[in-house]
């Protein structure tokens, strides 16, 4: 009976030890998947559209698509490269309007050699000026692609494909798999294949409508978790009423520990900076990331300054600075969450456009340069820097400028989170520091004679 009872036991808490680890691997996949989630742009992704326009004696032609539905997330240079693996032995024979990074293993093929053989091909976009015969619609940016909100009509990209050794009919076609975006990094998660209805297309004049013969879908979505580790811009704060200026955390992107490692952070007034920055090198090679030396180590500081106060507005200042010394940024965007921006009166030198993620929530704007005017955030130096202000109106019932209400509740630049200063850090009204000394003062100076005149004529 004993024997029974210690079996049951046993058995029992076996069991108890599978389900914790089945409801630890159920919430670590659970983790996993949010960090790819954005409260801010809850439906945005990258999806691909394959669409089969002909068949060939040996395989078929495909239009492949990309649509950024991303409302402020834009794939800056160099650009995208997307890779995939073949299901059964197929070739790319040509393509149009971008090309394989190789070509692989073709000593089989004897005549005319394909583009690319390999099994998992890399593909990237063509570059501006490509000769128009290499060209298709929406192709030959070099990669780069627009965001959804700041311009639609450069959100997209394209490329022709003619594929071999593959199916000629809806049955015997396989879809690729594995696909993987990098854009131009890490960070993109690529879904499986999924065949759809075929796509249509109407003519110019709008009288006919024709269609794919196969089409499917493939849709990314981004996870700034999985593109890097560290963050890639800090928020500082300052105000007109506090004469404190509340930098960037510090390590905010990384701490220099070795300010000798080559590549790692350089100081402004080392000499000769210029061929510091940019040295002799062979064609074709890239330089590391090159940051000016500060107390964050970030590439992109944001700084909030609210600077005046009207009876029934207010005016704050943001300046957008670069200190990288190798990098630009052209197409830059930045996004605020503030109770106030659903109320501006008037932005200046800045695009702006109010995202509303959610029905009835309107504190979330999205704001880029003007085109050809300051569009373009130059390298760390002199021009490295844009900047702007935005006129607010008031809402009595809500406005303060206590507890840090004037600034923002969440930036973030070209799509990723920036590091706020903590809360308690913020610049606060001098009144309540005002009371604060008033206190003190009375506590230390007027109780001790109260206390005297007290003892004094009770004696």
């Amino acid at each position: 009976m004993e024997s029974f009872i210690s079996r049951s036991t046993s058995t029992a808490s076996k069991l108890n030890f599978l389900a914790v680890g089945i409801v630890f691997l159920i919430s670590s996949s659970s983790f996993t998947s949010t960090e790819a989630y954005d409260a801010l742009d809850p439906e945005g992704n990258i999806t691909m559209k394959w669409d089969v326009m002909s068949w060939t004696p040996d395989g078929y032609v495909a239009v492949v698509t990309m649509f950024n539905f991303q409302k402020y997330r834009h794939i800056p240079s160099p650009g995208w490269t997307l890779s995939w693996k073949w299901a059964k032995k197929e070739v790319i024979w040509s393509m149009v309007g971008a090309q394989t990074t190789e070509q692989g293993d073709c000593s089989k093929y004897k005549g005319n050699l394909p583009h690319c053989c390999k099994k998992d091909p890399t593909v990237v976009d063509l570059l501006p000026g490509t000769p128009y015969n290499q060209q298709i619609a929406n192709c030959c940016k070099g990669g780069v692609m627009n965001s959804w909100v700041q311009d639609p009509g450069t959100a997209a990209s394209s490329f022709q494909i003619s594929v071999g050794a593959a199916g000629t009919t809806n049955k015997t076609v396989r879809v690729p798999r594995n696909f993987t975006l990098m854009g131009p990094g890490p960070g993109y998660t690529c879904g499986p294949a999924k065949i759809v209805r075929p796509t249509q297309f109407v003519t110019p004049d709008t009288r006919r409508t024709t269609q794919a013969m196969m089409t499917w879908n493939i849709t990314c979505t981004y996870s700034q978790f999985l593109a890097q580790r560290t963050p890639t811009c800090c928020v500082s704060l300052s105000s007109f009423y506090n004469e404190t200026i509340v930098g960037c955390p510090t390590c905010a992107c990384g701490c220099q520990n070795n300010r000798t490692e080559s590549g790692a952070c350089l100081d402004p007034d080392t000499p000769h900076l210029a061929s510091v920055i940019s040295p002799p090198t062979k064609k074709g090679t890239v330089l590391p990331p090159l940051v000016q030396c500060t107390r964050h180590l970030c590439p992109i500081r944001v700084h909030w300054h609210v600077k005046q106060n009207y009876k029934e507005y207010w005016r704050v200042k943001i300046t957008i600075t670069n200190f990288n010394y190798r990098l630009n940024y052209s197409q830059w965007n930045m996004v605020a969450q503030h109770p106030n921006l659903d109320n501006i009166t008037q932005i200046f030198s800045f695009n702006y456009k109010s995202l509303s993620p959610y029905a009835g929530l309107n504190d979330t704007a999205m704001l880029w340069g003007m085109k050809f005017y300051n569009d373009f955030l130059s390298e760390a130096g002199p021009l490295g820097n844009v900047q702007s202000e935005i006129l607010f109106r008031k809402d009595q019932s809500t406005f303060t400028f206590e507890k840090g209400w004037a600034f923002p509740r969440r930036i973030y630049f070209n799509g990723d989170n920036c590091v706020m200063p903590p809360p308690d850090a913020y610049p606060f009204l001098p009144n309540g520091g005002f009371r604060t000394q008033l206190s003190s003062v009375i506590s230390s100076v007027l109780l001790p004679l109260l206390l005297v005149f007290f003892f004094f004529f009770s004696a």
